[in-house]
């Protein structure tokens, strides 16, 4: 008796990875912990769905239902290289400290047949754009359907004395897997299955995987298969799994318990506490680096030809779905194997960008840039990250819409610090800071392309990098607009010395927004007084009016608020007023300035002489790039000054000047209220 076996071809190497979590460790842990681990746990998991780390494969996660598992990542790849450094980069994870693992298998798609026909393929005796050779070698390269469930289970063929499947005459065993393929084939559309060998790699002989909307269909299937012979007889299984899909996006869901699929899409920080943005990276070293520190929606690869198999399809050999529904000319194969119901895998996303050449110049004082946007050291990002600042003569509205879109996908990974459009001087510029260079490197790829983008600068913050220069000696720190909390003070503190008080009364900060607009003044107000409306509900809200100087060639939305954040919440209102336009010739240096002053209404013309003279003596003065005045069109003596200027120490050069300090001492007479000058945040 000739004992033959099948010839087989095989494909991607799997990796089912299956996990509990630690909840006791999880519940102890505090929010920063959680908040590090679910965003690594999305970075990775994004990356691996997007096959950023190899030239094709699949990657899915699944919860997993009952006691045995709580997730399970199934990993298709190329090479068992690949599988190795996917299962030791989990490991490096903020996520997998919590987490600890139930079981894993390891096995190689493979496809074998005892027909004639597949005899001829594995022969070489059939063409590759048959219908045949292309449902081979999708079973071979398979893509992971969208669909709702997985089943996955090990089994082997029976070796008992009396039913022994490998002492069977090849003739006998073909039956058996071509009646066996019979009972497959009308579940084609209702259940797809993944056939993975592994003697050798695993303690059973094949790792079986199904999917299905239904998971009745699959009990169904298996149900009538239990009754044929070649499972009755022949068949020996493993533990069962049963998962449910959901997006890398819907982790924080998954811990918190909720439902999923959200329907959030990309929920890297769904759920408000529960993920918040990263501010910190973690180490995620891969094989020529780190893992990506940005994400772009990237369609997953294949070999081509690739597709899900129904159960019961050509080219199976000895496993519980074997089957060969080849015709003749091998067409039927390929058309049923259209049947499986499996998807498209454009649906996977993640990794790292692949934008344009992202080149910027490298500057020592950053930080100070970044400070004259209300960008801080200790609030915003933490010495030692990397800023990128992009300036944009674009619609303040479009570029903002774009950056949202950039910074959905930034967000998920964990060496994202933030990224926003800020207004200076009414051009828009946008600040985009991580944890490392190589991260920021990446991403100004994306921000190179930003629609008006002009001069580009990068460069180390606080005291990783050159940023440090900022305390090089106490003025420039007292100088400087932006730095960190002390800094901000230190300002503060000096203005006052010099009879300029810098903030509300009672020591309350005071934050402006400024905006200019093309639109039409009165148009304008009216869209400005229905946000005002809803603004003054908070007692954050100080402040909201349109500004416009004597010629009305400038326009401008001033907002005070009491604190940043609510600075920071109403700019997203704000943005969307119509027209709003970065302002003509404006290039980089110290952030706009904006000094309020509340004229008595007796020397209002008075002041708007006097401003006149003052203007000339700055027009003369080093580093002066422009001064506006503009007043309150519903309060004529409520005033503006707006002024840019190279430096920062150029601004303070003038506060610290003998006609400043008259101009000031002029001012106690003319003025209703001390002025207050605020930098924007």
């Amino acid at each position: 008796m000739t004992r033959e076996p099948p010839q087989t071809e095989e494909g991607w190497y799997a990796l089912h990875d299956l996990r509990r979590i630690d909840w006791d460790a999880w519940r102890e842990a505090s929010a920063r912990d959680q908040e590090r681990a679910l965003v690594d746990g999305i970075d990775f998991l994004e990356y691996y769905e997007g096959v950023e780390d190899a030239e094709e494969g699949q990657t899915a996660v699944y919860t997993v239902q009952g006691h045995k598992a709580d997730l399970m990542v199934v990993h298709l790849r190329p090479t068992m290289a690949d599988i190795d450094a996917a299962e030791r980069q989990f490991e490096q994870t903020e996520f997998a400290r919590y987490t600890d693992r139930a079981t894993s298998y390891v096995s190689v798609t493979e496809a074998s047949g005892y027909t004639d026909k597949a005899k001829e393929y594995f022969d070489g005796e059939v063409d590759d754009d048959s219908g045949l050779a292309k449902y081979i070698r999708s079973r071979l390269h398979p893509d992971i359907p969208d669909d709702e469930f997985v089943c996955f289970y090990p089994m082997s063929k029976r070796r008992d004395p009396e039913q022994n499947w490998y002492d069977m005459p090849f003739d006998e065993r073909a039956e058996h897997i071509e009646r066996h393929g019979d009972i497959g084939r009308g579940y084609g559309g209702k259940v797809s299955q993944m056939i993975a060998g592994s003697i050798g790699f695993d303690d059973w002989e094949w790792g079986i995987t199904l999917w299905a909307d239904d998971m009745t269909d699959v009990k169904d299937l298996l149900t009538e298969m239990r009754f044929d012979p070649s499972t009755s007889k022949f068949a020996e299984f493993g533990s069962f799994y049963v998962g449910r899909r959901f997006r890398p996006g819907d982790l924080p869901a998954v811990m918190a318990g909720e439902r999923v699929p959200t329907g959030e899409g990309e929920a890297a920080a769904t759920g408000g506490e529960r993920v918040a943005h990263a501010s910190a990276g973690t180490s995620s070293p891969t094989g020529d680096g780190d893992r990506p520190t940005a994400a772009t929606a990237r369609t997953a690869g294949d070999a081509g030809d690739t597709g899900g198999a129904h159960p019961g399809s050509a080219g199976e050999g000895d496993h519980p779905h074997a089957g060969d529904a080849a015709s003749d000319d091998g067409g039927s194969a390929a058309e049923s194997a259209g049947d499986d119901g499996s998807t498209d895998s454009g649906s996977a996303s993640g990794g790292p960008p692949m934008g344009g050449d992202g080149e910027f110049a490298e500057v020592d004082d950053l930080g100070q840039r970044l400070g004259s946007l209300g960008v801080r050291e200790a609030e915003d990002y933490d010495a030692g990250d990397y800023g990128l600042l992009f300036h944009s003569e674009a619609d303040a509205e479009d570029l903002a819409e774009e950056v949202e879109g950039l910074r959905s996908n930034f967000d998920h990974y964990d060496r994202h610090v933030l990224t926003s459009v800020r207004a200076q001087g009414g051009q828009a510029a946008v600040v985009s800071v991580w944890t490392a260079k190589e991260a920021a490197e990446t991403a100004a790829g994306f921000l190179g392309d930003l629609p008006g983008i002009g001069e580009q600068y990068g460069g180390h913050l606080g005291e990783g990098g050159g940023a440090a220069d900022a305390d090089a000696t106490d003025e420039s720190a007292a100088g400087d607009a932006g730095g960190d909390a002390d800094e901000e003070e230190s300002i503060r503190e000096e203005l006052s010395d010099l009879d300029i008080y810098a903030g509300k009364p009672h020591g309350e900060d005071v934050y402006a927004l400024v905006l200019y607009s093309e639109t039409d003044p009165v148009e304008l107000a009216a869209e400005v007084g229905g946000l005002r409306e809803h603004f003054v509900r908070y007692d954050s809200h100080v402040k909201t009016a349109v500004y416009r100087d004597a010629p009305a060639e400038t326009v401008a939305v001033v907002s005070l608020w009491k604190t940043r954040d609510a600075a920071d919440t109403a700019s997203e209102h704000l943005a969307d007023l119509p027209g709003v336009v970065g302002r003509p010739e404006h290039e980089d240096g110290f952030g706009t300035m904006g000094m309020f002053y509340t004229v008595k209404p007796e020397h209002r013309e008075e002041f708007v002489e006097t401003f006149g003279e003052v203007g000339g003596l700055l027009a003369e003065m080093d580093g002066h790039r422009e001064t506006t005045l503009l007043a309150n069109r519903e309060d004529e003596n409520d005033m503006f000054i707006a002024s840019q200027w190279d430096a920062r120490e150029d601004a303070m050069e003038f506060f610290r000047s003998d006609a400043f300090a008259e101009t000031v001492e002029w001012g106690r007479d003319v003025l209703a209220d001390r002025p207050r000058h605020v930098f924007l945040a």
